[in-house]
């Protein structure tokens, strides 16, 4: 048993000191910063075993007659509450495959949740005001964030070697409104710029 946990510390030891920070900067055709881009990065040694935590809320809020935030990422499993904020009732629903659910009508200060078993996205709606709109990204890494204005973000600890990185926003032209590359990640920290048209109509219910 001692000899099985000292190799499992090595090998964790190991994978660490074969990590590296990436800096991801999504960009338009024009060069200017995209917000609300999902990034994710795929090692091709795998993902490790395990529930997937991230630091930010699994939170999607219905105030003012809009859904906040209007990207949210999820890990697969996660459980995403929906507080209604405002004083009418809502009626959230996805159409999404993969991700169809539906929450019958609630009032004000009210909470419902729901959980997502499938990678992939939930396009969300509210049956009674059609102005609604925002997307949930069910991710299945670790390596996964949501870009701010400034269209960078950090993922830390990505492990050495080859890697799949995507990037997926609502309105980024092409199939699945998404991009993938074929990177490779070292020790050192490193950075990879994405351009792309993000001039594409909004992605639908």
């Amino acid at each position: 048993m001692r000899l099985l946990l000292a190799l499992l510390m090595m090998t964790a030891l190991a994978t660490a000191a074969h990590a590296g920070d990436l800096t991801v900067s999504v960009r338009d055709a024009a060069g200017r910063p995209v917000r609300d881009a999902v990034v994710t990065v795929h090692p091709a040694s795998g993902i490790p075993p395990g529930p997937i935590r991230f630091s930010w809320p699994l939170r999607m809020t219905q105030q003012d007659i809009q859904f906040d935030p209007y990207v949210l990422v999820v890990p697969v499993g996660g459980t995403v509450s929906f507080p209604n904020l405002d004083r009418v009732r809502h009626q959230v629903y996805s159409f999404s495959r993969g991700n169809r659910f539906e929450i019958e009508l609630y009032g004000r200060d009210e909470t419902r949740t729901h959980t997502f078993r499938t990678p992939g996205v939930a396009a969300l709606g509210c049956n009674i005001h059609d102005q609604m709109l925002a997307y949930i990204r069910v991710v299945d890494t670790p390596w996964a964030m949501k870009t701010p204005v400034s269209g960078d973000v950090v993922l830390r600890g990505v492990p050495a070697g080859s890697a799949t990185l995507k990037i997926w926003h609502p309105r980024l032209a092409g199939r699945g409104n998404e991009m993938s590359r074929t990177i490779t990640v070292t020790a050192a920290a490193g950075r990879q710029t994405i351009s792309g048209d993000f001039t594409a109509r909004a992605a639908v219910r």
